[in-house]
């Protein structure tokens, strides 16, 4: 019976890093978007600030969209963005953001979609089934 339990244990273990990563949210650091985009992932981006109403209301909403959909999490690499740090930054003029609480998917050098200050369920869906078209493309 030990044995079994070990074996158990160590199976579960194994997979924890692979869980990890699915279903992680990266805080953006210059060059980690390229990077990722380099490495042929499809990137979901959030220009986000703590203090923004929309941006929790578009945080729940996705929150909600990936503990209903494990596929998301396994082909789409999530990326918050700290307006307040990168509002102004290279990244953000690089893709023309206009505000905080705007959403982007990326693969590649295209973008292959965008929300502004948009929080409806059905609209956020529409571009994370998007994004996930599109790795599954790729």
């Amino acid at each position: 019976m030990k044995r079994r339990e070990f074996l158990y244990a160590t199976a579960a273990a194994s997979m924890l890093p692979a869980i990890a990563h699915a279903t992680q949210t990266l805080d953006y650091t210059p060059g980690l978007v390229r990077e990722r985009l380099a490495a042929g992932e499809t990137v979901f981006i959030d220009f986000k600030a703590d203090w923004c109403t929309t941006c929790r209301a578009q945080e729940r909403v996705i929150t909600d969209l990936r503990a209903a959909n494990p596929a998301y999490d396994q082909a789409i690499t999530f990326v918050n963005v700290d307006w307040d740090q990168y509002g102004r930054g290279e990244l953000a003029q690089e893709l023309n953001i206009p505000r905080r609480s705007t959403l982007a998917v990326m693969l590649g050098e295209e973008e292959l979609g965008r929300l502004v200050a948009r929080t409806s369920r059905r609209d956020i869906q529409s571009l994370m089934d998007t994004a996930l078209t599109a790795s599954q493309q790729s």
